[in-house]
């Protein structure tokens, strides 16, 4: 993928453009239709600019359409998976375009593209030391083929000859900087990639190499004259320096031996040792039990893999390189063959490296699934606080509501209001039952699962819990409250309007009463007066009752008025049915 996107990028920054993720940045079309036209020289279709999913198909269409008019069958590769994202069909369409536009006009003696590339490679490299192209993947994976095409061509850019084919690392990144930085052929390949890689990826060298055949060779002429010249110089030098260097030869040869045996003694114990150190760290499971600890561990881990094991693996491959290539010498020299200290045999060395790679791999998994475990763990321990954050936000000043005594100052109907409330405050109460049921269940679970703040966690949903039955509690105690403050002021709200029905009827009585009694009769015989006189006694029986229906309204009164002080009612002894009073 880093290989087809830098290929794409190549020619897309022609246009003033790039991409960054290959299944995503291709899934409207627009830019996918730009590379077709950069690659191609021609003109698309005008795309459509909508952002619709049939805007991107149909744009997505547009370009299999364009590459299907140039002879390319494309199978199995359709719209609907380049616009969802399916990075399997995106980079082998991808592929397909590379071999239609970068590597199939390639033509070498009437051969297909791949068999053509690999042929011109095999006859430019062909004079090369330690260089034999055979494929497009385990043959380039030291690097030398690389190098060697580019020194062919531009010979003032690479010193060949102080290459080692036993530094592929090297080798890699001296072919592709130099290819990048003065030949305008992008870096496409990661050379730690194709080290570490059994069998590098072959689409992306042939990607990469197909550059290569575009470059300019020099003047071959110049090239043998110039060559020519240093042979005359030292043809004759060379007669009289034959019979020393046979002398020097033995002697170099077995001097060189030493070597080879003193390398190989300091290498392998330099390995070994290393191993040794290794091995704890690779077999250690302890954690602070934190994801970000956790986290730090795969990062060290991953360090170790990309700078600490690869010059450990070139050292393996130079001292198994020095051992065979010593005991070669040995045997053509007709010297016994070497054997190598005690624990440091090859043999020794590859049961370690094994063992190395088995911790190695036991580790990263343990990592792994260390880590789904803590990142299980931390979603839990977000969902907890996310939750516990929506309660105690609901719950900020609610305690302090119920305690209220703001009901002590209404009158009736504003109480049965805050009655209301408070019935709304109850149903709103018992919906967040379940909210608080959830938090202590995550909890709980954190706790069996060994969470790292399982303290503060459990702190928190005490206080959550501990304040839930306070709230409940209280719930319970303002609505007796509101109860027994309701069923006081009915009480005398009943008795206001009781006094009201009575006192008004009692006063019209008293009022027309006084206006007989004062009123003066004007009689002329004595039936008249007699009459005055039963109607008098009439009036005076009536007194008894009066002054009973007096009485009875007063203690209506008298009772408002305990009942006020008792419970302490503002403005209860108002009547707001009458403006009578008892006086």
């Amino acid at each position: 993928m880093y290989t087809f996107t830098a290929w794409c990028n190549s020619h897309l920054r022609k246009a003033g453009t790039a991409i960054e993720n290959i299944d995503e940045d291709f899934r409207n079309g627009l830019k996918l239709m730009l590379l077709l036209e950069v690659i191609s020289g021609e003109t698309l279709p005008k795309p459509d600019r909508g952002k619709m999913r049939f805007h991107k198909i149909a744009n997505v269409n547009k370009a299999l359409d364009f590459i299907e008019r140039k002879g390319v069958k494309l199978v199995s590769i359709g719209a609907e998976e380049i616009v969802d994202g399916n990075l399997k069909m995106t980079l082998g369409m991808i592929w397909t375009i590379i071999l239609r536009f970068a590597i199939q006009d390639i033509s070498v003696e009437e051969m297909t593209a791949k068999e053509g590339l690999l042929l011109w490679c095999q006859r430019k490299t062909a004079p090369y030391k330690n260089v034999n192209v055979q494929n497009f993947h385990l043959s380039f994976k030291d690097g030398l083929a690389f190098c060697a095409l580019i020194h062919r061509h531009r010979p003032d850019l690479i010193d060949y000859h102080k290459l080692s084919k036993d530094n592929p690392l090297e080798n890699l990144n001296t072919a592709f900087d130099v290819a990048e930085k003065y030949l305008d052929i992008p870096r496409m390949l990661d050379p730690d990639d194709l080290i570490n890689t059994p069998k590098p990826d072959e689409r992306a060298i042939m990607t990469y190499v197909s550059y290569l055949t575009n470059t300019a060779m020099p003047d071959e002429r110049a090239v043998m004259t110039y060559v020519s010249s240093y042979y005359h110089c030292f043809s004759g030098a060379q007669k009289a320096e034959t019979a020393a260097n046979r002398i020097c030869k033995v002697l170099k040869v077995n001097q060189e031996n030493e070597r080879l045996m003193e390398e190989y003694e300091r290498l392998a114990s330099d390995l070994l040792e290393w191993i040794r150190r290794t091995m704890p760290w690779l077999n250690s499971r302890q954690t602070d039990n934190s994801l970000a600890g956790v986290q730090k561990k795969l990062e060290e881990y991953r360090t170790y893999r990309r700078k600490h094991k690869p010059p450990r693996v070139e050292q393996k491959a130079k001292l198994e390189t020095n051992f065979n290539t010593l005991q070669t010498k040995l045997r053509l020299s007709n010297r016994p063959a070497y054997m190598p200290t005690e624990g440091k045999m090859v043999s020794d060395i590859a049961n370690a490296w094994k063992g190395l790679e088995g911790s190695e791999k036991s580790f990263e998994e343990w990592l792994l699934s260390e880590m789904m475990r803590l990142e299980r763990l931390e979603h839990l321990a977000q969902k907890f606080k996310h939750k516990a954050d929506i309660h105690e936000d609901w719950t900020r000043g609610k305690e302090e509501m119920l305690q209220s005594q703001d009901f002590r100052q209404c009158k009736l109907n504003e109480l049965k209001a805050l009655k209301k409330k408070h019935e709304a405050f109850e149903s709103d109460l018992a919906a967040h039952q379940d909210r608080v049921e959830q938090i202590a269940a995550i909890a709980q679970e954190l706790n069996t699962l060994e969470y790292h703040d399982s303290v503060s966690v459990n702190a928190r949903c005490q206080r959550i819990c501990d304040q839930w039955d306070r709230l409940g509690g209280l719930t319970q105690r303002r609505r007796a409250a509101l109860d027994e403050a309701e069923r006081i002021l009915e009480k005398i709200d009943i008795l206001h309007l009781e006094f009201a029905k009575r006192a008004a009827p009692f006063n019209n009585w008293l009022d027309g009463t006084r206006e007989d009694l004062v009123d003066m009769f004007i009689v002329h015989t004595m039936e008249e007066i007699q009459g005055l006189i039963d109607a008098h006694n009439q009036f005076k029986a009536t007194l008894g009752e009066a002054d009973k229906e007096y009485n009875s309204i007063v203690s209506l009164v008298r009772e408002v008025e305990s009942t006020v002080q008792k419970y302490q009612v503002p403005g209860g002894l108002e009547n707001p049915y009458t403006t009578l009073t008892a006086n």
